[in-house]
């Protein structure tokens, strides 16, 4: 019996911005990084700059691509760019802190707090299509590399699902794992499974600025 090789996955979240500073709802809003982002972007670079990288993609939001054609600069790699690994689309809640929605909307808040599969804020994605939509991209970005190395710069509601999914966790299950801004989180995957390796690896950023500290 044959094994197919693993493609290795580098699942990289986007540098901080000032809504995340903020903790200011971000999901498909088109905010770009602040300078503590592009130093963490930096970073990032440099600490994947020997990495063996077959392809970089990205999410077109401009934080995510921002910390891409970072990656890109350091190693020569091309960015390219793919819609499904957009943040989850919070509808009427986004621009708003988590304090704004409770006091506007206590009830969807609730809904949130509870991460209700189903529920839909005013214009946004359900979490159950989210899961669907962000995973599918990132099969599908795989399965163009088999036995490779891939890199992908996405958002941490797009991490999170990836965890879940390696884990098998439902998407109601707490979240007790962290999705720092500028992270690095290594996966193997085949067309069988996906396997977490590493996770929430920051230590290329600890001798950061105070103002670089992820907020969300």
């Amino acid at each position: 019996m044959t094994f197919a090789e693993p493609t290795r996955l580098f699942a990289l979240r986007h540098g901080q911005t000032e809504w995340n500073a903020g903790q200011r709802i971000q999901g498909q809003l088109d905010v770009p990084l602040n300078a503590a982002g592009r130093w963490q972007a930096e970073r990032l670079a440099q600490a994947l700059a020997e990495e063996p990288l077959h392809a970089l993609y990205s999410s077109d939001l401009q934080r995510a691509l921002q910390t891409a054609q970072a990656l890109a600069a350091a190693a020569g790699h091309r960015v390219q760019t793919d819609a499904g690994l957009r943040e989850r689309g919070f509808g009427r809640f986004e621009g708003h802190t988590w304090a704004d929605i409770e006091q506007r909307w206590p009830e969807e808040a609730l809904r949130w707090r509870r991460r209700e599969p189903d529920f839909e804020p005013g214009g946004g994605e359900t979490l159950a299509g989210f899961y669907e939509r962000s995973v599918a991209a990132v099969q599908r970005l795989l399965a163009r590399h088999p036995g490779q190395t891939i890199a992908i710069v996405a958002h941490g509601g797009v991490l999170d699902c990836l965890y879940r999914a390696a884990f098998g966790l439902s998407l109601q299950a707490p979240r007790t794992w962290q999705l720092g801004n500028a992270a690095i989180n290594r996966l193997l995957w085949t067309p069988e499974r996906l396997t977490v390796v590493g996770w929430n690896d920051t230590g290329h950023l600890e001798d950061g600025p105070a103002d670089a500290i992820d907020a969300g």
